[in-house]
């Protein structure tokens, strides 16, 4: 019974044990190192020699592989040797169009994934890579030949990549082809361009020029390059110059007047054609086409300026710019202007930064400087305004710079005037119901507004609009809060006011004007009271810069979320600005105080 007792418990025993080995849970292993030491054994028979079964030969070089790293690596030699090609028999295969050192370069990859690429081998690497359809190293050379684009050899990639099917290589170098083009021009690979190619470029719609007067230059010195066989293309290049959006003085003056124009019929139709669109302003709905239709560059990313302003007890001068693009965006100064400037207004035309006006800290301006990005210059060549202006609203409809109220150190004003760029020119015209300083001024569907502002006296909630078509100003309905140096811009459809001074306070609140409905609704309020705030939309995000809550001037930024609702604390100017424009404008007023006026405004 004993002995039966211990064949019992060793019985129990054993069915534990397997019960306790058939419950136990799998366990799966993946390598993290076997396909790399797969790898460096097939690179090592290689190397050696060992078990290759095929030898690729270019130019009397012999390469030795195995078919099996080959297939896998590529869809050229996987249809070689899987479909019954007579190479699939061969020991030896003869290479062509390409170079043994660039055939030896991919075979490698093929067994270790890595390759260098470099400006020397980029354009003998690519091609093969596209024979073999190695898609990998096909990209990686397109990712290279990007970063490496400049105005000197964008014409070349952009010719190379398409010859090798490259499209996205294609459309990045269009791309900055087309922004960058009056730095192209002028170029060896310019001067060396194919008519074809020539015409692609004028005729885009994308081609980021100033003026047509540019694309007239370009198309005339190309021509001249080589006389003799290019003239006879100047008649097909003009068609693609939009010459009715061309200065008139230009029109007369230079183009008229160059001797290849006048020599060919076609040509002096076509100058013929723009001078009857601009001395038939009413015909102009009858003559419409693709030569009168402004071109829509692409917008490779915005940026904010701020400019001028009151900092430590003094206008100033100075300029700082953000972009938000960048990974890590940090205001940056550039250029100053050559007068100190509170109270000034800013806005952008044809891609260049106006600023009217203003208070220099002793005398009311009626000056107005221009900057050029591309320069990193201020000029001061530009017509002033007929009155003195500080506290100005400024904004830009149709291709004109409206300046809008003020005050010239006596008088509140309601005067408005615009300024033609081309003819550099200010014309008065219909004036605002209503005086206005520390007024914003914005662009919706077509309409300008005047929102707020003060009418020497008091802070005002109202808003009036006007429509260059009809030429006169209208009423809309008011803001739910008085609000003089306020910030206004359009986002998102809606017509947003933010901050400003009532009757007793600087203010964070913000509201939003609907056009369809003539409503105005409260939106979420910003972290700090803002008088004098800077609003501006740039890369489709609405920030408010700088402005004084009370007791301190402000350099920091906000930007307002719309799912979320609510405001979001970016960053800080290097200055405390306030009255200042793009963009930072900063207002002096008409009883000694100077109160910053932050106008913001975006740049291409």
């Amino acid at each position: 019974m004993e002995i039966d007792g211990d064949i019992a418990h060793e019985a129990k025993a054993s069915q534990a044990s397997t019960t306790s080995t058939t419950m136990a849970v799998p366990m799966y292993h993946k390598s993290s190192v076997h396909s790399r030491l797969l790898l460096t054994q097939l690179a090592e028979l290689r190397d050696d020699s060992r078990l290759c079964d095929v030898a690729l030969v270019v130019k009397g070089t012999r390469i030795n592989a195995h078919r099996l790293v080959l297939t896998a690596c590529s869809n050229y030699f996987k249809a070689m040797f899987t479909n019954e090609m007579a190479e699939s028999r061969l020991q030896e295969i003869e290479m062509v169009d390409m170079e043994a050192s660039t055939l030896d370069a991919l075979v490698n990859f093929c067994y270790s994934g890595e390759i260098k690429i470099t400006d020397v081998n980029v354009q003998s690497i690519l091609p093969a890579a596209c024979l073999l359809q190695l898609n990998e190293v096909q990209e990686v050379c397109c990712e290279f030949l990007k970063k490496q684009l400049d105005p000197s050899n964008c014409l070349g990639i952009r010719a190379f990549a398409d010859t090798h099917a490259c499209r996205e290589l294609l459309r990045s170098a269009d791309k900055y082809t087309l922004h960058n083009f009056q730095d192209v021009v002028g170029t060896e690979e310019f001067h060396l361009l194919p008519v074809n190619q020539l015409v692609e470029l004028i005729s885009s719609e994308e081609l980021h020029v100033r003026s047509e007067e540019q694309v007239f230059a370009a198309v005339i010195q190309w021509v001249r390059f080589d006389l003799p066989a290019r003239k006879q293309f100047l008649s097909k290049l003009l068609e693609h110059v939009r010459l009715p959006l061309c200065h008139p003085k230009f029109l007369v003056s230079t183009v008229s007047e160059d001797a290849l124009v006048k020599a060919d019929a076609a040509c002096r139709d076509l100058v013929d054609e723009a001078k009857n669109y601009l001395l038939l302003p009413l015909e102009r709905p009858n003559m419409q086409g693709p030569r009168t239709r402004p071109r829509k560059p692409i917008k490779f990313g915005e940026v904010l300026y701020a400019v001028g302003g009151w900092c430590s007890g003094d206008a100033i001068a100075s300029v700082e710019r953000l972009d938000p693009g960048k990974a890590i965006p940090v205001w940056q100064c550039v250029a100053p202007m050559s007068k100190r400037r509170c109270g000034v207004g800013v806005a952008v035309v044809d891609n260049l930064l106006y600023a009217v006006g203003g208070h220099d800290g002793q005398t009311y301006l009626n000056s107005i400087e221009r900057f050029d990005p591309a320069t990193n210059q201020w000029s001061c060549d530009v017509a002033p305004t007929s009155t003195c202006r500080t506290s100005v609203g400024v904004a830009v409809l149709d291709g004109f710079l409206y300046a809008v109220g003020g005050q010239d150190g006596i008088n509140c004003l309601d005067v408005v005037e615009r300024y033609d760029a081309r003819r550099n020119e200010w014309t008065c015209v219909a004036p605002m119901g209503t005086r206005r300083l520390g007024v914003s001024v914005s662009v919706l569907n077509g309409c300008l507004y005047a929102v707020g502002g003060s009418d020497g006296q008091s802070p005002l909630n109202t808003v009036e609009r006007l429509d260059p078509r009809v030429g006169k100003w209208e009423v809309v309905r008011p803001m739910s809060t008085r609000r003089k140096h306020l910030g206004s811009a359009v986002f998102d459809g809606h017509l947003y006011a933010v901050g400003g001074r009532d009757d007793s306070c600087e203010l964070s609140s913000a509201e939003k004007y609907n056009p369809l409905t003539n409503e105005w609704t409260a939106v979420v309020a910003m972290n700090n009271r803002r008088s004098g705030v800077g609003l501006a939309v740039v890369n489709e995000r609405l920030y408010a810069v700088g402005g004084f809550d009370g007791t301190t001037y402000l350099k920091t930024a906000e930007v307002f979320d719309p799912e979320a609702n609510q405001w979001r604390h970016h960053g800080c100017m290097n200055y405390r600005r306030l009255g200042g424009d793009e963009l930072c404008d900063y207002t002096f007023m008409s009883n000694d105080e100077y109160v910053e006026h932050l106008t913001t405004r975006k740049l291409l």
